[in-house]
């Protein structure tokens, strides 16, 4: 056996969650009220937001962006990482998704920490831009549409600091990028082919740019790192 074939013996996340994960009993109502959801696919599990919340602390971080509420998992797990005067931003469409995580927030005391923007979150992350706050984020999380997956790259480089971290969600699309019958009947409804296309543009896109450092993870639905570089640092 392979190493990188260890990850397919059956059985062996349950052994690395009954071992690893904390999840604090807030996140877990949170997701469990999420697990009943229509659109529960959408939110992200909680071995996830552990590690991002572990990225968050080696950071240091106090500003951060969410770029997808949903019903605000992400956004509870990365606000319990920041200091009582850290910033999160967190975008969304539906403000009703978003309400099934606010009393949450607010159990865990992190409400003032969160900045929910609900309007499309180009426009939001064009006004961050334009109120000067480009290169001070320290992580964005990157988790919504994903014809504008692109889109919100770009506007996240400009937004992060030098050696900040962006967090791209769903960058294997459920095998989709291989191969589309990968896909189930019901994520065939979800998921069409420009969502893939556009996963795949960016994920080769990410490879190949030199602006950034960069690590893709087999985590959940796959998450890519990228750590923006120093100006100068093309190495």
């Amino acid at each position: 056996m392979k190493k990188n074939e260890i990850t397919f013996i059956p059985d062996l996340n349950d052994y690395i969650l009954s071992v690893s994960l904390r999840e604090n009993s807030i996140l877990k109502e949170l997701r469990d009220r999420t697990d009943n959801h229509p659109n529960s696919i959408l939110q992200i599990p909680p071995e996830q937001g552990q590690f991002m919340t572990f990225l968050l602390k080696m950071l240091n971080a106090k500003k951060v962006i969410d770029i997808g509420t949903y019903t605000g998992y992400s956004a509870l797990c990365m606000s319990l990482a920041l200091p009582k005067d850290g910033k999160l931003v967190t975008c969304d469409l539906n403000e009703d998704w978003a309400d099934i995580g606010k009393p949450y927030w607010e159990k865990a005391g992190v409400e003032k920490i969160i900045d929910l923007k609900i309007a499309p979150a180009l426009e939001t992350l064009s006004g961050l831009i334009e109120n000067n706050e480009s290169n001070t984020y320290d992580f964005i999380f990157i988790d919504a549409d994903k014809i504008n997956y692109d889109n919100y790259y770009e506007k996240a480089l400009e937004l992060i600091r030098p050696e900040g971290i962006i967090a791209i969600d769903n960058v294997l699309l459920f095998g989709s990028v291989l191969n589309p019958n990968y896909l189930s009947s019901d994520l065939q409804k979800v998921l069409s082919k420009d969502d893939i296309e556009s996963v795949k543009k960016l994920n080769l896109k990410i490879k190949n740019d030199k602006r950034v450092d960069i690590s893709m993870l087999q985590i959940a639905d796959g998450l890519t790192l990228v750590r923006k570089k120093s100006v100068g640092n093309n190495v």
